[in-house]
């Protein structure tokens, strides 16, 4: 059996998978925020910003085959958009990542709720990236 192809350069079945999954992400991560589940909250978040980040590098023809590279997508984004807010945006949604190593008596569901506004906004601002060639974009 062949191994799925992670690099599908403006594929629209596989950007409208990513950007789809990385709302859906968000909003988990609010309802779990909501229900004081930290760590969950905190996850999906991340989950959000690596799935929109997924959508933008399948689009661009970026590659994006691990975390390592999600800075790099942010990066190349900054200057496409030209918009060097992203690379910070990017950096908060790697601290949510960051809390699943962290005791939750130092997690803070403020802080948390504060950083998944971000991500939304990180979300947001990738939008324009995700648009396919044709001028389309992906519900």
């Amino acid at each position: 059996m062949t191994q799925p192809n992670i690099i599908e350069p403006s594929d629209p079945e596989a950007v409208e998978d990513y950007h789809q999954q990385a709302h859906t992400f968000l909003t988990k991560a609010r309802e779990y925020l909501a229900a004081d589940d930290l760590y969950q909250a905190s996850e999906k978040g991340w989950g959000a910003a690596a799935w929109m980040a997924k959508a933008v590098a399948v689009t661009q023809g970026w590659e994006y085959r691990q975390h390592a590279q999600f800075g790099v997508v942010m990066y190349n984004a900054s200057v496409l958009l030209e918009n060097t807010d992203l690379t910070v945006l990017g950096a908060v949604a790697e601290g949510l990542h960051r809390n699943y190593y962290v005791r939750k008596r130092f997690l803070i569901p403020e802080v948390i709720g504060h950083d998944l506004a971000r991500t939304a906004q990180l979300l947001e601002a990738l939008e324009p990236l995700t648009e396919l060639s044709n001028g389309q974009t992906d519900p």
